[in-house]
């Protein structure tokens, strides 16, 4: 009981720390594409051809990091999905076996 008491407190957790990951990611997200959209705008108005602007603009190391940044928090955003995912198979498993021994 003391084990499954604890898992929940790690799935507690672990659901508190998704919502705050899940704001860096958006933010992230958020921040990357504001600087992409300004250095395209900044781009066309120095006559950049819109064929390769894309390009050219996620190549800019500034608009790069920040799509890295937001790579980092999407996968740091998922694993906390996972982590989740985690402990409520390890709270079953456990709710499973506690059931067994008091039927027993």
């Amino acid at each position: 009981m003391d084990e499954l008491g604890d898992k929940v407190k790690l799935l507690d957790e672990a659901v508190r720390q998704y919502g705050k990951r899940g704001q860096a990611y958006a933010q992230a997200e958020h921040d990357y594409r504001v600087a992409l959209a300004g250095k395209m705008l900044a781009d066309r108005a120095n006559g950049i051809p819109a064929t390769i602007m894309g390009d050219i603009c996620r190549g800019d190391r500034a608009i790069a990091k920040l799509k890295l940044e937001r790579d980092i928090a999407e996968v740091v955003y998922k694993s906390a999905n996972e982590a989740i995912q985690s402990y409520k198979l390890q709270i079953r498993v456990l709710e499973s076996q506690i059931e067994r021994e008091w039927k027993s």
